[in-house]
């Protein structure tokens, strides 16, 4: 099976996820929440979907091992591991605002081959494949032509649950905030990273984040034309707790802006 066949049977299993998670928003029962620690929220929702999500993967590409979220699967494979987020945005789905998705990603060795990010609510199905570029719901998609930012709308998340370098992030958000069109936070990483995919955003940056958290969205902004990094340009943005997205032309602007304020790197 290549890649392009593997991205299809994958988008087949996230959408299948996705009904299931939005069919359980219809009548969900904040007092089912769980903490797993100070703001960090998990539901049965999200443990039920990540287990269909490696029930299916698992069977589509056997030899494959798991990083998953919630811990339903941890084996470590040989070649191959899939990247999950069952449900990125807990917080957002937990209190009824319809802005969450499904993050998948496909690693060979140390490089993201494959990314699929699925927003449940509005049907909206990214995906990209090394190589073979990026796509919406089956349309080829690419990144903003914008060349400067001060043209641009910025994405970020906030500081959630480790507030040790809450007044770095500040300032640098100040920063952005005076130069650009504006900064938007959404509460879904892998969104974010879609949407700078799409041109709706012309960049993301946050801080504090895992490898579930952006592997599926940062193969769908360098197939689409973008540019990914941390925030000291260092090349390990997947398990680096720090990421920068750019549609590429703004993205040295972007990291200079955070360089301004940010001084102590996360590792």
């Amino acid at each position: 099976m290549n890649l392009q066949q593997l991205c299809q049977n994958t988008n087949i299993i996230v959408r299948k996820v996705g009904a299931f998670i939005k069919n359980e928003a219809a009548s969900f029962d904040r007092s089912k929440v769980e903490m797993k620690g100070f703001n960090d929220l998990v539901s049965y929702v999200d443990k039920e979907a990540e287990k269909q999500l490696v029930e299916a993967l698992r069977e589509l590409l056997p030899e494959a091992g798991f990083i998953t979220e919630e811990g339903t699967d941890t084996t470590k494979g040989e070649r191959f591991n899939w990247v999950i987020d069952p449900l990125d945005g807990t917080t957002n789905f937990t209190h009824g605002l319809p802005l969450f998705s499904v993050s998948v990603a496909l690693m060979e060795n140390d490089e993201v081959v494959l990314g699929v990010v699925y927003e449940v609510n509005k049907d909206e199905c990214f995906y990209a494949t090394k190589g073979g570029g990026a796509f919406l719901n089956d349309n080829p998609i690419q990144v903003s032509a914008a060349e400067g930012l001060k043209d641009s709308l910025i994405a970020t998340g906030f500081p959630y649950h480790e507030f040790g370098l809450t007044q770095q992030y500040l300032q640098v958000l100040g920063g952005f905030m005076g130069k650009s069109h504006g900064v938007r936070r959404l509460g879904s990483a892998a969104l974010d990273l879609a949407y700078v995919a799409v041109g709706r955003f012309e960049g993301f940056f946050e801080f504090n984040l895992n490898a579930w958290d952006v592997a599926g969205g940062a193969i769908i902004v360098q197939e689409a034309g973008g540019r990914v990094s941390k925030f000291l340009e260092d090349e390990d943005y997947i398990f680096g707790r720090e990421i920068v997205a750019s549609n590429g032309n703004i993205h040295q602007e972007m990291l200079d802006t955070i360089a301004e304020h940010w001084k102590q790197p996360l590792s």
